[in-house]
Order: structure tokens, then C-alpha cells, then sequence
């Protein structure tokens, strides 16, 4: 079971925008990243096309998941998570205030 899910709202831990939250748009298990909702903004530069306006674009980039932790339901501060079994469910508890992440 994934720690980090899409949908989630996570912390950053570490690097340029150490302390935002956001949600997590995209997760890439393989690469071991997560793309988050307005955090680790990057500038990429856009060829014009028939459909679309070129230009210098703004777009998330993105994080490796041990930058990231989840945010607690309670206080929003950042937590690890933990799973347990729960009417034969497997669920992802918030070690920091044992409230169950998922719905």
C-alpha cells in the first residue's frame, strides 16, 4: 500500500519550498516523485503550434516522495503514516494523532 496517494495533501520537507502544502496531482511510483499543486514551480519554455500559444509557461515539477509527508487530518502539521487492518480493510493511520487518512 502507497504511503503517498493522489489526492492527498501533503508537506514539503525539504528543498525550495520547504514548509508549502498542496495536494498531490500525480504519482510516479517508479521514479519514486509526486507531482504537487502549486509547489516546485519551474518555467519551461512552449514552441507555438497550431493549437496552442507559445511562450515561457509556469508548471509544477516534480518531487521525490522523501521530500514530501502527508499532512495530519487533525492540525495539518506533517505526519508518517502507518497502515492497519480495520473490518478486513487495509487503512493508513497518521501516526502523530492515529486518525485514519483514508475515506
Amino acid at each position: 500500500m502507497q504511503k503517498i496517494r493522489k489526492g492527498d495533501k501533503v508537506v514539503v520537507l525539504a528543498g525550495k519550498d520547504k514548509g508549502r502544502t498542496g495536494e498531490v496531482v500525480r504519482v510516479m511510483p517508479k521514479d519514486e516523485k509526486a507531482v504537487v499543486r502549486g509547489v516546485n514551480m519551474v518555467r519551461r519554455h512552449q514552441r507555438q503550434s497550431q493549437t496552442q500559444e507559445g511562450g515561457i509557461l509556469s508548471k509544477e515539477a516534480p518531487i521525490h516522495l522523501s521530500n514530501l509527508a502527508v499532512a495530519d487530518p487533525k492540525d495539518g502539521k506533517p505526519t508518517r503514516v502507518g497502515i492497519e487492518v480495520k473490518d478486513g480493510q487495509k487503512v493508513r493511520v497518521a501516526k502523530r494523532s492515529g486518525v485514519t487518512i483514508d475515506v
